[in-house]
Protein backbone atom coordinates (compact mmCIF):
# COMPACT_ATOMS: atom_id res chain seq x y z
CA UNK A 1 0.00 0.00 0.00
CA UNK A 2 1.30 3.12 -1.21
CA UNK A 3 0.41 6.21 1.55
CA UNK A 4 1.45 9.80 0.99
CA UNK A 5 0.92 12.33 3.74
CA UNK A 6 0.28 15.04 1.19
CA UNK A 7 0.02 16.01 -2.49
CA UNK A 8 4.02 15.94 -3.76
CA UNK A 9 2.31 17.27 -7.16
CA UNK A 10 0.48 19.96 -6.08
CA UNK A 11 3.20 21.14 -3.51
CA UNK A 12 5.46 21.33 -6.53
CA UNK A 13 3.25 23.54 -8.51
CA UNK A 14 3.10 25.69 -5.87
CA UNK A 15 6.81 25.80 -5.58
CA UNK A 16 6.99 26.55 -9.15
CA UNK A 17 4.63 29.67 -8.65
CA UNK A 18 6.73 30.86 -5.43
CA UNK A 19 9.85 30.73 -7.37
CA UNK A 20 8.87 32.69 -10.55
CA UNK A 21 6.01 34.73 -11.80
CA UNK A 22 6.43 35.54 -15.40
CA UNK A 23 3.70 37.70 -15.66
CA UNK A 24 4.97 40.24 -13.14
CA UNK A 25 8.48 40.35 -14.35
CA UNK A 26 7.52 40.80 -17.88
CA UNK A 27 5.07 43.81 -16.67
CA UNK A 28 7.90 45.54 -14.87
CA UNK A 29 10.59 44.86 -17.78
CA UNK A 30 8.60 46.75 -19.54
CA UNK A 31 7.22 49.38 -17.10
CA UNK A 32 11.27 49.81 -16.76
CA UNK A 33 11.79 50.43 -20.16
CA UNK A 34 8.68 52.79 -21.33
CA UNK A 35 9.92 54.97 -18.18
CA UNK A 36 13.42 55.11 -19.39
CA UNK A 37 12.73 55.39 -22.63
CA UNK A 38 10.36 57.82 -22.59
CA UNK A 39 9.73 61.29 -24.52
CA UNK A 40 11.28 64.02 -22.55
CA UNK A 41 8.77 66.23 -24.78
CA UNK A 42 5.88 64.32 -23.81
CA UNK A 43 6.42 61.95 -20.70
CA UNK A 44 4.49 59.33 -19.43
CA UNK A 45 1.47 61.29 -17.52
CA UNK A 46 0.04 61.00 -14.44
CA UNK A 47 -2.92 58.81 -15.18
CA UNK A 48 -1.48 56.29 -17.74
CA UNK A 49 1.16 56.00 -14.93
CA UNK A 50 -1.34 54.95 -12.27
CA UNK A 51 -3.30 53.01 -14.88
CA UNK A 52 -0.36 50.77 -15.04
CA UNK A 53 0.76 50.93 -11.58
CA UNK A 54 -3.25 49.73 -10.73
CA UNK A 55 -2.32 47.01 -13.39
CA UNK A 56 0.24 45.77 -11.50
CA UNK A 57 -1.21 45.45 -8.11
CA UNK A 58 -4.39 43.23 -9.97
CA UNK A 59 -1.70 41.12 -11.02
CA UNK A 60 0.17 40.62 -7.91
CA UNK A 61 -3.58 40.13 -5.94
CA UNK A 62 -4.44 37.61 -8.87
CA UNK A 63 -0.78 35.37 -8.31
CA UNK A 64 -1.27 35.88 -4.00
CA UNK A 65 -4.98 34.52 -4.78
CA UNK A 66 -3.58 31.31 -6.92
CA UNK A 67 -1.50 30.77 -4.07
CA UNK A 68 -4.37 30.70 -1.69
CA UNK A 69 -5.92 28.68 -3.93
CA UNK A 70 -2.89 26.08 -4.08
CA UNK A 71 -2.95 26.45 -0.37
CA UNK A 72 -6.60 24.72 -0.04
CA UNK A 73 -6.05 22.70 -2.35
CA UNK A 74 -3.34 20.90 -0.56
CA UNK A 75 -4.90 21.19 2.61
CA UNK A 76 -8.29 19.78 1.05
CA UNK A 77 -6.36 16.50 0.16
CA UNK A 78 -4.48 15.80 2.92
CA UNK A 79 -7.75 15.57 4.72
CA UNK A 80 -9.35 13.87 1.78
CA UNK A 81 -6.38 11.32 1.87
CA UNK A 82 -6.71 10.91 5.80
CA UNK A 83 -9.92 10.12 6.21
CA UNK A 84 -9.55 7.57 3.12
CA UNK A 85 -7.42 5.20 4.97
CA UNK A 86 -10.09 4.73 7.52
CA UNK A 87 -12.21 2.57 4.84
CA UNK A 88 -9.51 -0.05 5.14
CA UNK A 89 -11.36 -2.95 6.65
CA UNK A 90 -14.65 -1.57 5.48
CA UNK A 91 -17.06 -3.27 2.78
CA UNK A 92 -17.58 -1.41 -0.34
CA UNK A 93 -19.96 -1.49 -2.76
CA UNK A 94 -19.62 -0.57 -6.36
CA UNK A 95 -21.03 -1.23 -10.35
CA UNK A 96 -19.37 -4.43 -11.53
CA UNK A 97 -20.61 -7.55 -12.03
CA UNK A 98 -17.70 -10.07 -10.48
CA UNK A 99 -18.54 -11.59 -6.76
CA UNK A 100 -16.13 -14.01 -4.66
CA UNK A 101 -17.34 -17.55 -3.88
CA UNK A 102 -16.36 -18.35 -0.04
CA UNK A 103 -17.57 -21.26 1.85
CA UNK A 104 -19.85 -21.99 -0.89
CA UNK A 105 -21.76 -19.03 -0.84
CA UNK A 106 -21.78 -16.45 -3.43
CA UNK A 107 -23.96 -12.91 -2.95
CA UNK A 108 -25.13 -10.89 -5.79
CA UNK A 109 -26.41 -7.91 -6.15
CA UNK A 110 -28.31 -6.24 -8.92
CA UNK A 111 -31.36 -3.22 -8.96
CA UNK A 112 -34.33 -3.75 -11.89
CA UNK A 113 -35.36 -0.16 -13.26
CA UNK A 114 -38.78 -1.84 -13.05
CA UNK A 115 -40.94 -4.55 -11.94
CA UNK A 116 -39.67 -7.97 -13.88
CA UNK A 117 -41.99 -10.86 -14.76
CA UNK A 118 -39.09 -13.44 -15.04
CA UNK A 119 -35.59 -13.10 -14.27
CA UNK A 120 -32.41 -15.02 -15.20
CA UNK A 121 -29.33 -14.97 -13.53
CA UNK A 122 -26.43 -16.27 -15.08
CA UNK A 123 -23.57 -17.53 -13.28
CA UNK A 124 -19.61 -17.42 -15.26
CA UNK A 125 -16.27 -19.01 -14.14
CA UNK A 126 -12.94 -16.79 -14.29
CA UNK A 127 -12.55 -18.26 -18.00
CA UNK A 128 -15.73 -17.06 -19.00
CA UNK A 129 -17.63 -20.52 -18.80
CA UNK A 130 -21.18 -20.80 -18.10
CA UNK A 131 -21.32 -22.39 -14.96
CA UNK A 132 -25.23 -22.20 -14.09
CA UNK A 133 -28.01 -20.18 -14.97
CA UNK A 134 -30.69 -19.41 -12.65
CA UNK A 135 -34.48 -18.39 -12.78
CA UNK A 136 -35.29 -16.08 -10.28
CA UNK A 137 -38.83 -15.74 -10.91
CA UNK A 138 -40.53 -12.45 -10.95
CA UNK A 139 -39.35 -9.47 -8.69
CA UNK A 140 -40.03 -6.21 -8.22
CA UNK A 141 -38.14 -2.50 -9.25
CA UNK A 142 -35.62 -2.24 -6.75
CA UNK A 143 -32.17 -3.44 -5.11
CA UNK A 144 -32.63 -7.24 -5.48
CA UNK A 145 -29.85 -10.03 -3.76
CA UNK A 146 -29.30 -13.43 -4.53
CA UNK A 147 -27.19 -16.05 -2.83
CA UNK A 148 -25.74 -18.43 -5.04
CA UNK A 149 -25.17 -22.55 -3.04
CA UNK A 150 -21.57 -22.25 -5.71
CA UNK A 151 -23.09 -25.43 -7.33
CA UNK A 152 -23.28 -25.63 -10.56
CA UNK A 153 -25.89 -27.00 -13.38
CA UNK A 154 -24.82 -30.65 -12.52
CA UNK A 155 -24.77 -30.12 -8.69
CA UNK A 156 -21.27 -29.96 -8.59
CA UNK A 157 -19.92 -27.50 -6.03
CA UNK A 158 -17.63 -25.53 -7.58
CA UNK A 159 -14.34 -24.23 -5.88
CA UNK A 160 -14.01 -20.92 -4.13
CA UNK A 161 -12.78 -18.09 -6.26
CA UNK A 162 -13.89 -14.73 -8.25
CA UNK A 163 -17.33 -15.26 -10.63
CA UNK A 164 -19.07 -13.04 -12.76
CA UNK A 165 -22.63 -12.79 -13.08
CA UNK A 166 -25.36 -11.74 -15.69
CA UNK A 167 -28.90 -10.73 -15.22
CA UNK A 168 -31.63 -10.92 -17.64
CA UNK A 169 -34.94 -9.87 -16.80
CA UNK A 170 -38.57 -9.20 -18.96
CA UNK A 171 -41.69 -7.06 -17.85
CA UNK A 172 -45.19 -8.92 -18.01
CA UNK A 173 -45.64 -6.97 -21.55
CA UNK A 174 -42.09 -9.04 -22.79
CA UNK A 175 -40.42 -6.03 -22.93
CA UNK A 176 -36.38 -5.93 -21.44
CA UNK A 177 -35.95 -4.63 -17.92
CA UNK A 178 -33.16 -2.37 -17.57
CA UNK A 179 -30.81 -4.36 -14.40
CA UNK A 180 -27.59 -2.59 -13.11
CA UNK A 181 -25.24 -5.37 -11.43
CA UNK A 182 -23.18 -4.02 -8.45
CA UNK A 183 -20.05 -5.83 -6.90
CA UNK A 184 -19.02 -5.40 -3.27
CA UNK A 185 -15.65 -6.31 -1.80
CA UNK A 186 -13.27 -5.30 0.91
CA UNK A 187 -11.17 -2.42 1.34
CA UNK A 188 -7.37 -3.48 1.69
CA UNK A 189 -5.66 -0.72 0.76
CA UNK A 190 -5.21 3.07 -0.57
CA UNK A 191 -3.35 4.90 -3.15
CA UNK A 192 -2.57 8.17 -4.17
CA UNK A 193 -1.42 8.80 -8.10
CA UNK A 194 -1.44 12.16 -10.00
CA UNK A 195 -3.17 13.75 -7.41
CA UNK A 196 -6.04 11.24 -7.51
CA UNK A 197 -7.12 8.56 -4.30
CA UNK A 198 -7.59 5.25 -5.04
CA UNK A 199 -8.97 2.78 -3.08
CA UNK A 200 -7.90 -1.14 -3.42
CA UNK A 201 -10.79 -3.90 -2.59
CA UNK A 202 -10.03 -7.27 -1.75
CA UNK A 203 -6.12 -6.46 -3.09
CA UNK A 204 -6.98 -6.41 -6.93
CA UNK A 205 -9.78 -3.67 -7.90
CA UNK A 206 -8.77 0.27 -8.44
CA UNK A 207 -11.06 2.21 -7.70
CA UNK A 208 -11.67 5.83 -7.32
CA UNK A 209 -14.12 7.38 -4.43
CA UNK A 210 -16.80 8.93 -7.09
CA UNK A 211 -16.97 5.21 -8.19
CA UNK A 212 -18.45 3.77 -4.50
CA UNK A 213 -21.69 3.25 -4.22
CA UNK A 214 -22.13 2.09 -0.62
CA UNK A 215 -20.02 1.53 2.35
CA UNK A 216 -20.81 -0.33 5.26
Amino acid sequence: MTVLPIDHQTMNQKDEIVKKNPLKDEFLKLLTFQLRYQNPLNPLNNSEFTTQLALLSSLDALNNMVLQMNDLLLFQNSIQNTLTLNLIGRTVKFSGNKFELKEGKGELSYTLSSNAQKVTISVFDSSGKLVKKIEAGPQNAGTCNYVWDGKDTQGNQMPEGTYSFKVEAIDASGKQVEVTTTSKGIVTGVTFENAITYIIVDGKIRLKLNEILEIT
